[in-house]
């Protein structure tokens, strides 16, 4: 057998030195020992355990979920919710405050769609319109706000649904044909951003991030979502401050962004 190599194939203890003629002779010997090897990972360090359960506590009392909150001890199912759970009022608090009426919010966003609503006692002039005029005229070269051959120069006014709307059924959109349970709901819609054309584009040309954006809300949401790389959320506020000075005439958007 030696010369012929003709010795019966050996089967392995995954764990012990101990050898066996058949798989099924190994198997027997791996349940009665506990021999198996582990083979469930921990999602950070390289800790292999025997079951599921014994990962899962590894893996709570030492924080190595890969999508895990330790302070709050909860997991979660991506990155992205992770990062919007840790830049939730949780986590910031209500750091960021309304330049006129001192309103706190916990993000730019929120700030910015105070203003654009009108919603500011301090500032009721300003609105989605008006802010968007003072943003180009503070953006010559377009780096955030598109460009348009004839900008509107005042509110695209309210829309006030009429008992046409009406279909015997619900209150129905004209443009999109949604269908809104009441007469307020379909006003809220009509008057909403959602059928406006796009003012404002992200930045992030580098990486060809192609979004486009109604309200300035709705682009410092992006900003802030951390989703295309271009700005740290913790960044934002200040480009928002620093957008404000350029919305005052004190400087360009070009040294903004």
């Amino acid at each position: 057998m030696n010369t012929l190599n003709h010795w019966a194939p050996t089967f392995d203890c995954e764990t012990c030195s101990r050898e066996f003629n058949s798989q099924n002779a190994a198997n027997q010997h791996m349940n009665a020992t506990n021999h198996w090897a582990p083979r469930i990972e921990c999602e950070t360090c390289n800790d292999m355990f025997q079951t599921q359960s014994a990962a899962d506590q590894h893996m709570s009392e030492y924080g190595h979920y890969r999508n895990y909150c330790k302070p709050c001890g909860r997991r979660f199912n991506n990155e992205n919710n992770l990062r919007a759970h840790l830049n939730s009022r949780i986590h910031r608090g209500t750091e960021i405050s309304c330049p006129f009426c001192k309103a706190r919010f916990v993000s730019t966003s929120g700030v910015s769609h105070h203003l654009e609503t009108s919603s500011c006692p301090q500032a009721q002039s300003l609105n989605r319109t008006s802010i968007a005029q003072m943003v180009r005229r503070a953006d010559p070269h377009g780096i955030i706000t598109n460009k348009f051959i004839e900008y509107p120069d005042h509110d695209e006014g309210t829309y006030t649904a009429t008992r046409a709307a009406y279909n015997g059924q619900a209150w129905e959109c004209y443009i999109c044909h949604r269908q809104l349970a009441s007469s307020n709901g379909l006003n809220q819609h009509a008057n909403s951003p959602v059928h406006q054309q796009s003012i404002y584009h992200c930045p992030n040309q580098g990486r060809n991030c192609t979004k486009q954006f109604v309200s300035l809300a709705g682009f410092f949401n992006h900003l802030e979502s951390e989703s295309c790389g271009f700005i740290r959320f913790e960044n934002v506020q200040a480009a928002q401050r620093q957008l404000t000075d350029a919305m005052a005439g004190r400087r360009m958007i070009a040294g903004v962004f």
